[in-house]
């Protein structure tokens, strides 16, 4: 049996399904959850629903929700207990970039994040593949699902956003699943995706970036300071990545409380999620891949720190710094304490 026909059995159990998206969810796991409503919807599920946590502050994100009409819904608005069956795509624990509680385990996990053993009645983690959405498109395929111009058009703009446009890294397959779906694709839709304009809190953001760098060799450390916009932080990554020499980048920011980080590297000795682990994981949650890796730290007492700007900014800027470079080996001036 192939995993598409696994995964076709596992819903036809069920009469309802909410699938989980990761928090501040990008175009590659909304793009997921999309296709995952449609097969489901294939296979007779009754009640779908489509959930995350976080926010979707992203420009591109909001636009894609808006124009591909995605009725996401925030978790703490859904009882996930009240579903037959609950799935995860592109992540795949409880407790690693997702609000769901501990004590709930998902019945489909669909990622290609490396995240280690997943414990569900149906798993499909390749880490080989670029993008979740490639999985997806396979599924669509061997189930044949009629691919409607809305899906088609959601995995299109995943795929290119997640690793086509960047270059990063993209498998032979990531193309091929981009031609699978383009004769259905809405371009004019894409098009208006791809015009959304910045918002003055992302340009303000990538702009501390810019200003506040801190480069050694060719690699490079910025601060978006302290923001409303995730999705500002792995913006000013790709933006710094551009300058010349430079083929390592973490921006980093506060947001909510928490110091939020965002890695990319284009250096094929460099293993960005390894990298952020060596540094920062007993610290908060971090990893990702070769090229793009991201995480979080709770700020605890210092995020009460409001008054004093500034210094908190620095206090945190030198310890990110200081941890980060040292993993790559380019700190030797700095002692080891954190």
């Amino acid at each position: 049996m192939s995993r598409a026909a696994e995964l076709e059995s596992v819903l036809e159990d069920a009469g309802s399904l909410a699938v989980v998206t990761h928090d501040n969810p990008d175009p590659d796991s909304l793009a997921s959850a999309v296709a995952l409503e449609r097969i489901a919807d294939a296979c007779g599920v009754e009640e779908i629903v489509i959930v995350y946590g976080g926010e979707i502050s992203h420009q591109q994100n909001r636009a894609f929700v808006n124009l591909l009409e995605v009725a996401a819904r925030r978790i703490d608005e859904v009882d996930l207990e009240a579903y037959d069956c609950i799935a995860f795509v592109d992540h795949s624990r409880t407790g690693a970039n997702t609000e769901v509680p501990r004590s709930i385990d998902p019945d489909v996990v669909v990622d290609h994040h490396p995240n280690g053993a997943v414990d569900a009645a149906f798993a499909d983690v390749r880490v080989e593949y670029g993008a979740t959405s490639t999985i997806f498109v396979e599924y669509l395929t061997d189930l044949e699902v009629a691919m409607t111009r809305r899906v088609a058009s959601a995995l299109l703009f995943a795929l290119h956003r997640e690793r086509l446009d960047f270059i990063r890294e993209p498998t032979k397959r990531e193309y091929e699943a981009a031609l699978a779906v383009y004769p259905a694709a809405d371009l004019e839709l894409l098009e208006r995706l791809y015009g959304t304009a910045f918002t003055s809190a992302t340009i303000d953001a990538i702009g501390r970036a810019i200003a506040t760098r801190d480069r050694r060799g060719s690699s490079l450390v910025a601060s978006v300071g302290r923001t409303t916009e995730t999705d500002a932080l792995p913006q000013a990554a790709d933006y710094l990545l551009n300058v010349e020499g430079v083929d390592t980048v973490l921006a980093y920011g506060i947001v909510d409380g928490t110091i939020r980080m965002s890695g990319r590297s284009i250096d094929p000795r460099i293993h960005m999620g390894e990298t952020l682990k060596a540094a920062f994981e007993s610290f908060g949650s971090v990893g990702g891949h070769h090229d793009m890796a991201g995480g979080r730290i709770d700020l605890g007492l210092f995020a009460d720190q409001g008054d004093d700007e500034a210094d908190l900014l620095e206090f945190v800027g030198t310890r990110i710094e200081r941890r980060f470079f040292d993993a790559l080996n380019l700190n030797g001036e700095f002692d080891d304490e954190s």
